[in-house]
């Protein structure tokens, strides 16, 4: 029997989250129907599907930049323990992403959802990618999330610390998920099976 492979405290509260947010994923909307997943509540708003989708979306080009984040972090030797702390301006941010929205932002072209998709294809990427952030956590091991960087995928030039990518990630989905509530929760949803 092997030793199990144990995260420091900081990333394994993003792991927790990571799991937290797979589950309430499948919570949502594991048990819909095709016409339920992909129902819009009027012109221009997502349905559950483009909600999760569009995480899936984000996930597949932020992914390759929290790499670059972690390779870059390792070649420079940035490694620390925690607790990290983070600037006032990153805590605001968080704030900002987090449910419910209190600010909505026109989502740049790269990051939007397909119209329409099946229910088990885009709930097993999105569990997959979730199981992909968990292995950047365990290679973000022993680094100082604080110090080493990462790019935003949609903008290049901004770099936040590794900690805050984790951390708005996580908020990022948190508020789709939550959006993606709001959409079973309408008066007009479709009913039936779910």
């Amino acid at each position: 029997m092997h030793k199990s492979f144990s995260l420091a405290p900081d990333l394994d509260a993003f792991r927790r989250q990571f799991e937290q947010i797979s589950a309430d994923a499948d919570a949502l909307a594991g048990t819909l129907t095709h016409d339920q997943f992909n129902w819009r509540p009027a012109e221009g708003r997502w349905s559950i599907a483009q909600c999760i989708e569009h995480l899936n979306v984000t996930a597949r080009l932020y992914l390759p930049a929290l790499d670059e984040g972690i390779d870059e972090a390792i070649r420079r030797g940035l490694y620390g323990e925690g607790p990290f702390t983070y600037s006032l301006l990153t805590r605001a941010l968080l704030g900002l992403v987090e449910p419910p929205p209190r600010i909505r932002l026109k989502t740049p072209k790269a990051f939007l959802p397909p119209p329409e998709r099946g229910r088990q294809e885009t709930l097993a990427a999105f569990r997959a990618y979730q199981i992909q952030y968990v292995d950047r956590l365990r290679q973000a091991n022993g680094l100082d999330l604080s110090r080493a960087r990462v790019a935003h995928p949609g903008w290049r030039l901004v770099r936040i610390a590794l900690g805050t990518g984790f951390a708005i990630v996580c908020a990022h989905e948190r508020r789709h998920l939550w959006q993606a509530g709001q959409v079973r929760q309408d008066p007009a949803f479709p009913m039936g099976r779910t």
